[in-house]
């Protein structure tokens, strides 16, 4: 069974300063909560290889992935998977930019399945990430709006 996950937001701020403030990489950890740190591996082009941080979990373990993301500016789109799946049979992503006339929608597709060896199922999974991701969202949003007045 797959998992598949579809969150979105509309920040009220510049296409132009979205799009730079949530692919940059390297700043994530100012921007994400969840993230204590990112390590740009490598970059080619419009692709970056980077290591994923989290902050320690409830019992002390900090849990670390490498992925790989390439942005499209011209169509307002990301492409990204796990190079590293971890629990992961496999996790890909799509973010994609529209801008509407309240700001613009910021939406995240993930689409993966949990390995049978994984402290939990593809439906728990996909519960966390939904709730994860519109926690996530609204910090973006708050701190870009932020941004986009200062």
């Amino acid at each position: 069974m797959s998992g598949h996950t579809d969150n979105s937001v509309v920040i009220d701020a510049p296409l132009d300063l979205v799009w730079r403030m949530t692919n940059d990489v390297a700043s994530w950890p100012r921007l994400f909560s969840e993230y204590a740190a990112t390590e740009v591996l490598e970059r080619r082009g419009d692709t970056v290889l980077f290591r994923i941080t989290m902050h320690p979990d409830e019992q002390g373990r900090s849990w670390s992935w490498i992925s790989e993301r390439t942005a499209d500016r011209t169509a307002a789109t990301v492409r990204a998977h796990r190079v590293e799946t971890g629990p992961f049979k496999y996790m890909s992503l799509f973010w994609e930019y529209e801008q509407t006339e309240q700001g613009v929608r910021m939406r995240w597709v993930q689409d993966f399945e949990m390995k049978p060896t994984a402290p939990v199922t593809t439906e728990d999974m996909a519960a966390r990430i939904n709730h994860n991701s519109a926690g996530q969202q609204k910090l973006i949003k708050e701190r870009v709006e932020a941004a986009a007045m200062a």
